[in-house]
């Protein structure tokens, strides 16, 4: 943000060459901005949609001999049974 306001003179100019360095300014805040936004916004986005999709899925205990639908004690308290 502090690119996009030291340009906004440059943007804003007025006098003598001004005509060439307007577009200028106009091209750095647009590109700071759309740079700003695609960072904060679009990447955690396409993170999250890609993690969700390629993320392993966990495994139930109650598929698994000894699980939960058995009866039996989960982890530590079924070797301390045994």
């Amino acid at each position: 943000m502090s690119t996009v306001f030291g340009t906004l003179p440059i943007a804003l100019a007025l006098g003598a060459g001004a005509q060439s360095r307007v577009p200028l300014g106009l091209a750095v805040i647009g590109g700071m901005l759309l740079g700003s936004f695609l960072s904060l916004f679009m990447v955690p986005a396409a993170y999250r949609v890609l993690a969700s999709k390629l993320a392993p899925e966990p495994a139930s205990t109650e598929d698994q001999p000894g699980g939960a639908a058995d009866g039996a004690l989960p982890g530590p308290a079924r070797q301390m049974a045994d």
